[in-house]
């Protein structure tokens, strides 16, 4: 197993997030700055296993994504998890280590916080990298 990939699966999907028209105007963070504008996205949690083989060294990423968003109601951050969920189920980005053999959607939770002032939709991505 080889966490080595990690930051470049990381890198790309946040870079390819940025430039999607879709989310034009979406702030799209890997740390929560302070008094971030809402909503915003959050690329980040991760989780990895090895998944290499006779062939070679691999790991299977469950990355999440995560639409954050004020308390107005869920339609606009399931919007822009929607908007991810189109961006980002199926393709093919390129890493600076590693090759992505496949991304696709895994599952998401909606869910309020903070007392129900904030709404939360975590996007679970499963990205298989060979290395």
């Amino acid at each position: 197993m080889s966490y080595a990939a990690a930051a470049a699966l990381q890198a790309a999907v946040f870079q390819h997030l940025t430039a999607a028209p879709a989310l034009a105007g979406v702030a799209i963070y890997d740390a929560v700055p302070p008094d971030p504008a809402s909503p915003f996205v959050l690329v980040g949690t991760e989780e990895a296993r090895d998944a290499s083989d006779k062939t070679g060294a691999g790991a299977d990423h469950r990355l999440s994504v995560a639409v954050i968003g004020d308390g107005t109601g869920f339609l606009a951050v399931k919007t822009i998890a929607a908007a991810i969920s189109d961006q980002l189920t199926g393709a093919a980005l390129v890493l600076t280590r590693g090759r992505l053999v496949g991304l696709t959607f895994d599952r998401a939770q909606a869910r309020r916080i903070d007392e129900g002032e904030v709404r939360r939709i975590d996007l679970t991505f499963r990205a298989r990298v060979e290395l």
